[in-house]
């Protein structure tokens, strides 16, 4: 089975050389072949440069995700401080460092 694959492809293979023998044909394939290397490599639109443009597409979408859940996470943290002054207290003393007139404030720092 695998011998007649393979004759098949020596007689596709000595077709093709036979047709290449031919002035004109050689002439298109390199033609053509001077085309392809040019698209992919030197074309404003070439290969390498739209590997990295996918690849930075892809980083700013991930960017872009990012930034949009701090979004969400800061318009529910001020819905949460305009809505219940406990909790604006909370945030005044935990980010701010105030404190009522009879408190004494003690800042342990962790390292």
């Amino acid at each position: 089975m695998y011998d007649f694959i393979q004759i098949d492809m020596q007689n596709a293979l000595n077709h093709l050389f036979s047709k290449i023998k031919n002035k004109k044909v050689l002439i298109s394939l390199i033609i053509l072949l001077a085309f392809f290397v040019y698209m992919l490599f030197f074309d404003t639109f070439n290969i390498i440069d739209r590997v990295k443009n996918t690849q930075k597409i892809h980083q700013l979408e991930k960017e872009i995700e990012y930034y949009n859940d701090l979004i969400e996470n800061d318009k529910q943290r001020i819905h949460e401080l305009q809505s219940d002054d406990r909790n604006l207290e909370k945030f005044a003393r935990e980010q701010f460092l105030m404190k009522k007139e009879n408190e004494d404030i003690f800042i342990i720092d962790e390292e």
